[in-house]
């Protein structure tokens, strides 16, 4: 599914991968660990494609295609998908368009409804802008959301537990293990 070889990247002037080598199959499920500095995070931009992460050497394959140079949206449309470890606001665009658009529908169905409940996603929360004026408990969970309804190939996580208080902890939890199932919906 995909394969990182000898990846060098470079942010701002300053190369932060240093060689890195990674083979992720079908259905495998890793967990980067590291202290705060190390790349991990680097590595999932990267991945995903953002332009200020620039690869100096080495090559990313998803599939069986060469995505090294190719723009998020292409990676995006290939089946990979990262949630952030802060989350933007989206001024002007609706939680209830978002739904929307990252399942493919029109109209939000039983199944969106029946995952907005399993989140604990109050209906009142489909009329405001995604991730504005959410609690971290509530951006992780809008988040994990859009993750599930898009159903990518490949889902990347950077810290899914920031800004996550106790009361949301295991909410966020049984979510991520929805997606790891494989069962979005």
């Amino acid at each position: 599914m995909l394969v990182v070889e000898d990846l060098r990247v470079e942010v701002g002037g300053r190369e932060i991968l240093k060689g890195v080598d990674l083979v992720i199959g079908d259905g495998e499920r890793h967990v980067l660990f590291g202290p705060n500095g190390s790349g991990k995070s680097t590595l999932l931009m990267t991945i995903m494609g953002f332009p200020n992460y620039r690869v100096k050497s080495g090559r990313i394959e998803f599939n069986g295609v060469d995505i090294t140079d190719m723009p998020v949206n292409e990676r995006a449309k290939l089946g990979i998908a990262l949630a952030y470890q802060h989350p933007p606001s989206i001024r002007g665009v609706r939680l209830e368009d978002m739904i929307k658009i990252c399942s493919g529908k029109e109209e939000i169905g039983e199944k969106e409804r029946e995952l907005l409940e399993k989140l604990k996603i109050s209906p009142d929360f489909l009329k405001r802008d995604v991730n504005s004026g959410f609690s971290g408990g509530e951006v992780k969970r809008s988040e994990i959301l859009q993750l599930l309804l898009m159903k990518p190939k490949l889902a990347m996580m950077d810290e899914p537990d920031s800004g996550v208080d106790v009361e949301n902890i295991e909410v966020v939890g049984n979510a991520i293990n929805e997606l790891l199932k494989g069962r979005s919906g």
